[in-house]
Formats: structure tokens, sequence, C-alpha cells
């Protein structure tokens, strides 16, 4: 039976059960749990983006934007159900490592068998595929290179990318010019845009930040597993102080924008310096070695769920900016 108040939970946070609780729960939630569903949010705004600015700039298709958007959800949960395998085959997430701490790893904590998890990842790499194929018919070559660049990523990111400091950079451009560059080409069927690229790059700093912060929340794990994330080779505090500076390039880049292209609505988005200072207070501090008293960041998540609520803070500003402006645009008014 569906369990709708489970599904909006699990999109929402990472859900700790217990293993008869997954018992219990229908088919869709287990999915929800083992593709760590609570992150798709940023994939969603990734494609909502594209189709703001395909119906700025150009044509919108309706059928190609929709076909890409539940092509991306499943790609990415692909991604981290592939993630999560790749760990669990390699026995990175023994031992209590990072990953099994803050939720269900359900390969490590044996809450389902290697052969259901393959018909969840399946399900998710049918789906993805499918639109992948559909969107190559409805336009040309070009969403070929896209469709194609997207699986190595895809099958890629945990091993070796992730293993060798360059998952970062995948993140930076998988979220910037492939999804929001990818999915507004295909919603315009086959248009192409240097502006789209700029602000597709811009939003995507704030997942790659994400990333950041929880990799380096775990660079002490990493590191005794040998693998080698960004902020395992820069180190803590340059990993803090590079997740900062990255932020402070978000303003940089829209002030830029704003400036060339009159899009006003966009400074709407420093309505978040306020949550940015008190994230880098947390940020500029040293990692804690325990929980604080009073934590609420569901430990031993602790930067990155900082860095998760700045996020959203920021790209629900920047999405309302963003509508602005093309509401705006189309009434003449910029």
């Amino acid at each position: 039976m569906a369990n709708f108040t489970f599904w909006g939970t699990a999109l929402t946070k990472v859900p700790r059960i217990s293993k008869e609780e997954w018992g219990g729960l229908d088919c869709i939630s287990r999915w929800l749990v083992a593709t760590r569903a609570s992150v798709l949010i940023m994939t969603a705004f990734s494609a909502i983006i594209a189709g703001i600015l395909a119906y700025l700039f150009d044509s919108f298709n309706i059928i190609n934007f929709s076909v890409a958007f539940v092509g991306l959800i499943f790609a990415h949960a692909s991604n981290n159900l592939i993630n999560d395998l790749v760990d669990f085959k390699r026995g990175v997430d023994k031992n209590n490592y990072f990953r099994s701490l803050y939720g269900v790893q359900v390969l490590e904590h044996k809450y389902t068998s290697l052969k259901t998890f393959y018909k969840y990842l399946a399900v998710s790499l049918v789906i993805a595929t499918i639109s992948g194929m559909f969107l190559i018919f409805r336009t040309d070559y070009i969403t070929t290179a896209f469709f194609v660049a997207g699986l190595v990523f895809l099958f890629f990111y945990t091993w070796p990318f992730k293993y060798i400091g360059l998952g970062e950079f995948v993140v930076l451009l998988v979220w910037g010019p492939l999804m929001i560059g990818g999915t507004y080409y295909v919603t315009t069927s086959g248009t192409w845009n240097w502006d789209v690229v700029y602000i597709a790059l811009l939003y995507a700093i704030g997942p790659t930040t994400v990333l950041l912060g929880k990799h380096t929340d775990k660079l002490q794990e990493d590191l005794k597993k040998r693998v080698y994330t960004l902020p395992v080779i820069l180190k803590e505090r340059n990993a803090r102080y590079f997740t900062m500076l990255m932020w402070v390039a978000q303003y940089v880049m829209i002030g830029y924008y704003v400036y060339e292209n009159h899009a006003w609505p966009l400074l709407i988005t420093f309505l978040a310096i306020p949550k940015l200072f008190s994230t880098f207070k947390i940020f500029g501090q040293p990692r804690p070695s325990a929980e604080p008293e009073n934590n609420k960041t569901g430990w031993p998540l602790y930067l990155v769920s900082h860095a998760f609520v700045y996020n959203r803070v920021f790209s629900m500003l920047f999405f309302v900016g963003l509508l602005a402006s093309v509401v705006l645009f189309k009434m003449g008014v910029i």
C-alpha cells in the first residue's frame, strides 16, 4: 500500500529506518530510500531552470522537457545506486564507514539482496535510457553527445573520477552544462545558447559545494580507504575555504550577469547573504571531531547539512529571480 507520508519524508531528508520498518515499506518507498531521493531536488531544479530559460530565449517543447525531466531524475537515482553498489563491492562501506552511518546503505546493512538491488538499478537505468533515446530521435546528433557524456559520468563518477579528485569537477559539469544546457537544447528542439551555459555553471556551483561539504565531512574516512576526493587532496582547512570561495563566486557571477543583461530581478538572490554568513561561521571553523550539543544536522552529516540548507535557500531565490526576469522580459519591462 502506498505510503504518501513516507514518500514526502524520503524526498526531503535521508530517513533513518530499522530493518523492520524497511520490511513494511511499499516498493516505491524502498526505491526512494535506496536512491537517497532527498538530493534529487537539485536535479529537479536544474531541469526547471533549463525549462525557464528555454521559454525566455527560444521555444518551449513541453514533450521534450517532460521527458528530459524524468530522464534526469532517474539518471541521478541510477548514479546514487551505482555509487553505493561500487562502494559495497569494493568494501568501502564496511566497519561503520561514513556512508553507512548517516543513512541506510541497503546493501551494507543487508536490508535487501543484490538481486533486488539490481532490479532497482535496472528500472532506473531503463527509464533514463529510454528517455535519452527518445530525445535523440526527437532532435539530432548533438543530443547523442549529451547522452553519451551523461552515460560516461553516470558509470564512472564513483570510480575512477571520485577516487582521483575529479568527482567534484564532474558534478560541476553535470549539474551545469550537461543537465541545464542539455535540457535547454532538447526543450528548444536543438538550440544552443552560451548565456544558458553561463547560468548553468552559476547554478551548478551550489550542488558542487554540497558535495564538497560531504566529502570534507568524511575526509578522514576517505583517506583511510584511499578515496582521494578533492577535500582529501586539499586538506580540511583548504577544502572549507575553497567551498566558501565558490559561494562568493556565485554572487560575483550574478552581479556580472545583471550588469550585462539588466536582469535585475536576479538580485533577489542577495537575500541569501545572511544565511551565507551563518554558514560561513560553520565553514570557517574546523569540523568538530564529535557531535556538538544540540546538533540538528543528522550527525555525522555536518558541513554538508549546512551547505545543503544554504544551497536550498539560494536556489529558491535564484529560481524566483529567474522566473521574475522571464515574466518581466516577456512584458517588455526589461
